[in-house]
């Protein structure tokens, strides 16, 4: 598999081509336009047939360019600088047709050499350097002559400067257009890239977390084990039996190292089982009803909870542990900003399962908002807040969705979770009976 960066790369080689491409149909255009006004306007004789055919070439070139690139995805080097060599191929027999070096469109050849240095490798540029010397030099040996009259003291009345003034402008409208387009591809390549390396150490944050996570996992496993046996064992011992109001006590701490048994063991899932491995079969009403039920039996302080389910059709889907604890980090942080009133709405779009969650304390603040996603962008003011949101946005990235945030215009903060059922949807084993 190819590397993110690889394929940044990739795209801006593509762009880069159709540029050139684009430029070519623009040449072609202008040769037409100049060979018709010099032969036709000027009276100035063209052998007009083998300037056809040279044309004739370049758009066949140039129509054969577009089809392979439709098909093809990556550019090399290589094929830039052929591409650039047809463009002074064709220029060159263009010139040796019409007057060699004393035709004033010889100084098109530093549109190819700048376009190189703008596309080509170090390497390849000069070898196109030399090349087009090299023509530059034969021409002024080896051309057809150009019946133009060197009438240089005319000034604009003169063919010669008028060609030479319309060579400028040609050089100069095209490098300010060419140019502009390939750094604007460039600083996009830019920001995708720096976008990637955000990401990548989003995701390496996320495995140290992980790990992390993981081994405390495994060191607390033991301790809770022992817990539970012995507050097991509290339970039949006489004089918490004969007690009720102690014995509601051993009963609720036993319920409570149940609970974070019952993390740990989620957190161990999550960690050492991959998705698809060992699906477990739902829906989404049953999933999101089981998650709202759990949520509120762990969660016996909290005040008002709506829940509404509008997204239709029931679908089957993978349960996944990582995806219920998602919603439910959402869920705490709605509940820690607002503690009488949460709300969860589930909805579909399209194919899009989106899961909203709306409360009724202050909101978001604007620069909450700004940083949305990103690690330790708390508003509560503890060490290492605000990992729980950052956890929630890679995980629906992870799953190809998206994480939203937003107030609410009466007050309140909403999160939207947009996850697409093609990342979550169960694929039913066929049955290949004989």
């Amino acid at each position: 598999m190819r590397s993110s960066a690889a394929i940044v790369d990739t795209s801006t080689g593509l762009n880069n081509v159709r540029q050139l491409i684009q430029l070519r149909w623009i040449a072609v255009m202008g040769q037409i336009a100049t060979i018709a006004v010099v032969h036709f306007g000027f009276g100035i004789q063209l052998p007009l047939g083998p300037m056809s055919a040279t044309l004739a070439c370049l758009v066949a070139f140039n129509i054969a360019s577009q089809a392979r690139w439709r098909t093809r995805q990556r550019v090399a080097n290589r094929e830039l600088f052929v591409a650039l060599l047809v463009d002074v191929g064709t220029l060159t027999a263009q010139l040796y047709l019409s007057g060699g070096a004393t035709n004033p469109f010889v100084f098109l050849y530093l549109l190819q050499v700048i376009l190189g240095a703008v596309l080509l490798k170090p390497w390849s540029t000069w070898t196109l350097v030399a090349i087009t010397g090299a023509c530059f030099a034969g021409l002024t040996l080896f051309y057809r002559p150009l019946p133009l009259p060197p009438d240089h003291g005319s000034g604009l009345a003169s063919p010669y400067i008028q060609g030479l003034l319309i060579c400028f402008a040609l050089n100069a409208a095209l490098l300010v257009i060419f140019v502009t387009r390939i750094e604007r591809n460039l600083r996009k390549r830019d920001a995708r890239l720096a976008d990637l390396r955000q990401r990548a150490a989003e995701e390496e944050h996320i495995v140290r977390m992980g790990l992390l996570a993981s081994g405390a996992a495994h060191e607390l496993g033991t301790p809770l084990s022992t817990l539970s046996v012995i507050l097991g064992d509290w339970q039949h011992l006489p004089h918490f039996s004969s007690d009720p109001e102690l014995l509601a006590e051993v009963c609720e701490m036993q319920s409570q190292i149940e609970r974070c048994k019952a993390i740990v063991t989620g957190i161990l899932l999550s960690a050492g089982e991959a998705r698809g491995e060992a699906p477990v079969a739902t829906t989404v009403g049953r999933f999101l009803d089981e998650l709202v039920e759990e949520w509120r039996a762990t969660r016996p302080a909290a005040g008002t909870f709506t829940y509404a389910n509008r997204f239709g059709e029931d679908l089957t889907i993978v349960s996944d542990p990582a995806l219920k604890q998602t919603i439910h980090n959402v869920l705490d942080n709605a509940l820690e900003a607002s503690p009488r009133w949460i709300g969860l709405e589930a909805s579909r779009d399209g194919d899009i399962l989106v899961l909203t969650v709306l409360d009724a304390g202050p909101g978001f603040a604007p620069e909450m908002l700004a940083q949305f996603g990103k690690p330790y962008q708390s508003s509560k003011g503890r060490p290492g807040g605000g990992l729980g949101l950052f956890l929630v946005v890679n995980v629906a990235r992870t799953l190809g969705g998206s994480v939203t945030a937003g107030n609410r215009p009466n007050g309140g903060g909403v999160v939207a979770i947009r996850l697409p059922l093609s990342a979550i949807t169960f694929d039913e084993p066929q049955d290949h009976g004989d």
